[in-house]
């Protein structure tokens, strides 16, 4: 169905008493569920608390991680769900327990294909390895999904409400991949802006959306909320403080709680910088705890290093940009203040984020956490850094002729640092990381520059001036919070399902238990268990509701 109101979207004042799912977030894990549920007939409505829509998935890179799915069969990658479940086995088999695994590559496939089949999303396998090749079952490609470039002519209004990518450029992760590290054609990027196209995450989250209004599901922004009580006919929702909707179920699928810093101080073991969507705040977490939720892995985030530029921020909040191309790139670095190398900086986002929260014994604080991105003149020249333009050094990086002054103007102890970098470059040289191994597996060869030899993601740093700008420990999101089953039902604290309430995404307990299996890890679990729980709500209420 093709809505021809004037609006798309729904006013408050225009809700109706009743609905049969209400999905408190309008990410891809919320948006999904409400797609699935509304597919079967079901009456949904999308409440998003934000006047933006599209969540941390909007801001994003929109990639889904499936195992064995007919997309990247159909492309030719080989994979099978054996090779699924011997690959998270290997990845994360001391935590997820054997059903956990074989639900999720059973599961994310059957996702999917409601997507590919049912829905406006087009999805389009990479050619991205697996995050350790050298794993039983690992894929060489075709598990990680990206997004086709999308625009919604029919919904005009998705464009404008969409919430924007906090710094990633209008690409698509192939064309993102094809660069080889270099700056993308400013030509396109303007193209596509003027247009109103949206690529990655938020080709993902308009898709999903024009896909709802599609189906006739409601979706009303800039409207949170605010309780959730359990009565003996279901459950009534306030929606700022004045509007009371009743309902059959209740999905959450509002986000992490990254952006309050109460939630973080008591959760978090580490200082992180979040750069997803700062709506973010843990209120559907709070009113599952409520509700009588249970709790999962708190202190999980999927991390990953960023660069903070001088005073950067995202909706008024401070935010950075990933880190790992630029730190994986060939000629430069990352060392801790003590100027020592500290991890191989090509390994995966999420596994090179755990290393900054190591603990120095001398001084009970974090090792490597800030660190230093150092590189050399060739490199500033060659690839932006943060979204610099290359060749012209911004104010926020620090500068010195020699490494020496750099390794004054930063507090790095000089002496160590110029060891590491002859180490580092007699390394380059011959391309064997002799430390860490850097470059020596396709997953870290992926984002290097392949016009590099004999290492594409080393090479020496021997050309002043030198430069520096500061790493930190961020997140993604956080990946810990409501327990669920593999229905996505919340649980409460006898580990027994609450009636008609779900949660996904990451303000549920994550599928992987903290690890990071493949590239589209994070909505590759939020978007399969937003599946799972519109199905199991349509095998709730369809029947009733029919």
């Amino acid at each position: 169905m093709i809505r021809t109101e004037e609006s798309a979207f729904t006013q408050p004042s225009e809700l109706a008493d009743r609905y049969d799912v209400v999905v408190m977030g309008s990410g891809a894990s919320g948006l999904t569920a409400a797609v699935r549920a509304a597919h079967d007939g079901l009456r949904v409505v999308v409440v998003e608390k934000d006047a933006k829509l599209g969540g941390t998935t909007s801001a994003g890179g929109g990639v889904i991680w499936a195992p064995a799915n007919h997309l990247g069969a159909a492309a030719g990658y080989e994979d099978s769900e054996q090779a699924g479940i011997d690959y998270l086995t290997a990845a994360a088999g001391d935590i997820m327990e054997p059903d956990d695994i074989a639900w999720y590559v059973t599961t994310s496939g059957e996702a999917v294909r409601f997507l590919d089949a049912h829905t406006r999303v087009e999805l389009l396998p990479l050619t991205r390895p697996d995050y350790h090749m050298e794993w039983p079952g690992a894929a060489a490609g075709g598990r990680s999904l990206d997004n086709a470039a999308f625009r919604a002519d029919d919904y005009p209004e998705i464009a404008e409400v969409l919430r924007q990518p906090t710094y990633f450029p209008l690409l698509t992760m192939v064309e993102r991949d094809d660069l080889n590290g270099r700056a993308p054609d400013p030509a396109l990027l303007n193209e596509r802006a003027e247009a109103g196209v949206r690529t990655m995450g938020g080709a993902l989250a308009g898709s999903l959306t024009a896909s709802a209004l599609d189906a006739g599901v409601d979706i009303v922004l800039g409207t949170p909320v605010t309780d959730l009580q359990r009565g003996q006919d279901g459950w009534s929702v306030t929606l700022d403080e004045a509007f009371v909707v009743r309902t059959g179920a209740v999905v959450i699928a509002s986000g992490g709680f990254e952006f309050n810093p109460r939630l973080r101080e008591t959760f978090l073991p580490l200082d992180v910088t979040p750069i997803g969507a700062p709506s973010n705040e843990g209120d559907g977490l709070e009113l599952g705890m409520a509700a009588g939720a249970s709790l999962q892995d708190m202190t999980a985030v999927w991390g990953v290093p960023i660069i903070n530029a001088q005073n950067q921020t995202y909706d008024g909040k401070p935010t950075g940009r990933m880190g790992n191309v630029e730190m994986t790139l060939p000629g430069s670095i990352s060392v801790n203040q003590a100027g020592r190398r500290f991890v191989n900086e090509a390994l995966n986002y999420h596994d090179a984020a755990r290393v900054f929260a190591n603990i120095d014994p001398n001084t009970s604080k974090a090792e490597n956490n800030p660190a230093w991105l150092v590189f050399d003149h060739t490199f500033m020249c060659k690839y932006p850094v943060a979204g610099s333009t290359p060749g012209d050094a911004p104010d926020w990086m620090l500068s010195a002729s020699t490494l020496a002054e750099l390794a004054e103007l930063t507090g790095i102890e000089p002496e160590q640092l110029a060891e590491t970098v002859e180490q580092f470059n007699a390394d380059a040289r011959t391309g064997v990381d002799t430390a860490f191994g850097r470059g020596s597996t396709a997953q870290d060869r992926h984002l290097g520059d392949a016009s590099v030899e004999p290492n594409p993601c080393m090479a020496p740093l021997e050309t002043g001036p030198y430069y520096a700008v500061p790493l930190h420990a961020g997140a993604l999101g956080t990946s810990g919070g409501l327990a669920t089953n593999h229905d996505g039902q919340v649980l409460d604290r006898f580990q027994e399902p609450i009636a008609g309430l779900y949660a996904a995404g990451n303000v549920s307990g994550g599928v992987f238990r903290n690890t990071y299996p493949g590239g589209g890890a994070t909505l590759g679990s939020g978007v399969t268990r937003g599946f799972a729980a519109g199905s199991h709500i349509v095998s709730v209420l369809a029947p009733v509701a029919s």
